[in-house]
């Protein structure tokens, strides 16, 4: 220490100065280490993301229904809620086949044409007629996955290329190769 250096002196005159400074560190460091300790200790914040709205379906509906067209329907919606949709059913609709033919809990899907025969009319329900054939332009992707050669992505494909005039559209559009054409042609039709 240099000689005239006086610590007792500069101590008293600067003892206050230096408490405060050292006990507003101890603040700071209290209030960093907190904070730090705090947000360890805080539950994850969960974020909702709001789910996409229930999809949504297209159906047409026609024959012998009050309001034959097309609509709009939840994902999950089944031949009954279709029905209601319309209005229900004529009063020259064909109830004998309904009961026999038709099931009303049965799921509709995207795109399906739905066929409610009248009184001594003959006629088809999701895709298939009473001859057993698998009608293309209203069969599900079930259905159309259930002939050889088609799978899920080719049943998309008929799907997607619909309407078609007749079967071998398959083939002028291009959805299906002939060898697969060649061996369900005898199962599908087109109504």
């Amino acid at each position: 220490m240099p000689e005239g250096f006086d610590f007792q002196k500069y101590w008293e005159q600067g003892k206050v100065p230096l408490v405060l400074g050292l006990f507003g560190l101890f603040l700071v460091s209290v209030g960093i280490l907190t904070t730090l300790f705090l947000n360890q200790q805080r539950e994850p914040e969960i974020e909702i993301i709001a789910g996409e709205e229930e999809g949504m379906i297209w159906v047409d509906l026609a024959g012998s229904v009050i309001q034959p067209g097309v609509y709009e329907l939840p994902s999950n919606s089944r031949y009954k809620d279709l029905l209601a949709r319309a209005g229900g059913l004529s009063a020259n609709a064909d109830r004998a086949w309904i009961e026999k033919n038709l099931n009303l809990a049965q799921e509709l899907e995207d795109g399906q044409k739905v066929y409610i025969p009248s009184q001594g009319e003959t006629g088809e329900v999701a895709g298939e007629s009473v001859k057993g054939k698998i009608n293309i332009n209203s069969a599900s992707v079930s259905e159309l996955d259930s002939l050889w050669g088609i799978g899920e992505a080719r049943a998309k494909a008929i799907i997607e290329n619909r309407p078609y005039a007749s079967v071998d559209d398959l083939l002028d559009k291009k959805v299906i190769p002939a060898n697969v054409f060649e061996a369900i042609k005898d199962e599908i039709a087109v109504f």
